[in-house]
């Protein structure tokens, strides 16, 4: 093995583990985020009436969707299928736009039920539903910019059959995403 090839099998190593570290600490937010809902659900004023919008049901479908594209984008990309990846990318994009869209669906439910974020409408229940979608939001804020960037480098041909890296951490990342949002949406659903 050559030195160029071990600095870039440690360089791979190495970005592979930062996103292991970028998920958990983000698990461990969610965690203790949704160990204070439960906690504080025992509160006199927890609303156990919210109903959780029809929205966020299509968001989670939406969310699901853009998963099994962006695995299919992946196995394009390996068996370099340039335009039909690219092609399969965009449809994720705009499944991830959609999803982004259905979520504030999901909020103008929220305050057509009365609810706000703060002041004398807010509750405690639809304050934490705010906070953990919206964080949930800015991280797929992110998400998006991965995609984008796998688009144009599967566009510029950067990717090949010995050169995945990219795409592997954009898909686990997004399929991360993907599986934390299907927590916080049952999650609310079981516990709310």
């Amino acid at each position: 093995m050559t030195q160029a090839t071990k600095s870039r099998n440690s360089l791979q190593k190495s970005k592979q583990m930062m996103l292991w570290i970028a998920m958990i600490s983000i698990s461990m937010t969610f965690a203790g985020l949704t160990s204070a809902y439960v906690v504080s659900s025992n509160r006199a004023d927890w609303l156990s009436q919210l109903v959780l919008p029809t929205a966020f049901t299509i968001s989670t479908v939406i969310i699901l969707l853009s998963g099994v594209s962006f695995w299919y984008a992946k196995k394009l990309i390996k068996s370099q299928q340039t335009v039909p990846s690219q092609i399969v990318l965009l449809v994720t994009f705009s499944l991830a736009v959609a999803f982004i869209y259905f979520q504030f669906q999901g909020f103008s439910e929220i305050i057509e039920q009365g609810y706000y974020f703060t002041g004398p409408e807010s509750s405690i229940t639809s304050s934490y539903i705010y906070v953990l979608v919206l964080l949930h939001l800015i991280h797929l804020f992110a998400g998006i910019i991965v995609i984008g960037v796998v688009m144009i480098q599967n566009f510029r041909g950067a990717y090949s059959k010995d050169n995945t890296l990219g795409v592997d951490l954009a898909t686990n990342f997004w399929h991360f995403l993907d599986g934390l949002w299907l927590y916080l949406y049952i999650f609310v659903l079981l516990v709310g």
